[in-house]
């Protein structure tokens, strides 16, 4: 939604070649799966659960310099970098390179809230991009793949609280 409003009003264009363009080349369903399986919040689904969310990934490609997320504004996409880099600012002094592998926007996805970092393509980028509306409309469709999610954001909690025991 949030990717589709910002063609609409401009702040990322579509078909101009200065922003995401839907990719002529896009993965195939298995290679699809493959990407996602490395993705830490999918880690707990089953090959079938990450089918479903396979069909609902596309595949679009940014030039550089093109601004995929920004602080503060609403969060409606998860974006998997599939080739290319982009560079992670969350404040003036602190920002992080993004490769191949690397992903963004898995809490926006879960919960629409604004962007904790803004995140800007360095290279061209080819990327998976699952929006937010889809994402939610899969998860009433298929439940499990709910209760998997929930037992991953389970361990990462506790890994957290373990590590602040520490």
């Amino acid at each position: 939604m949030e990717l589709t409003g910002r063609m609409m009003d401009g702040s990322i264009s579509y078909g101009d070649g200065g922003g995401l363009e839907p990719s002529p080349s896009g993965l195939r369903q298995d290679d699809k799966i493959e990407r996602l399986e490395e993705v830490t919040l999918f880690e707990s689904c089953s090959r079938r659960q990450l089918k479903h969310v396979a069909r609902i990934a596309e595949t679009f490609d940014a030039p550089a310099g093109t601004v995929l997320a920004r602080t503060g504004q609403p969060g409606e996409e998860f974006f998997l970098i599939v080739d290319g880099t982009a560079r992670v600012d969350v404040s003036p002094n602190k920002t992080r390179q993004l490769r191949p592998g690397d992903y963004f926007g898995e809490m926006s996805l879960l919960d629409g809230e604004p962007r904790s970092a803004t995140v800007i393509a360095e290279t061209s980028l080819r990327m998976l991009v699952i929006s937010r509306r889809n994402f939610t409309t899969l998860l009433a469709e298929v439940p499990a793949l709910t209760q998997n999610l929930l037992v991953t954001l389970s361990k990462r909690v506790r890994q957290a609280e373990s590590a602040l025991d520490r």
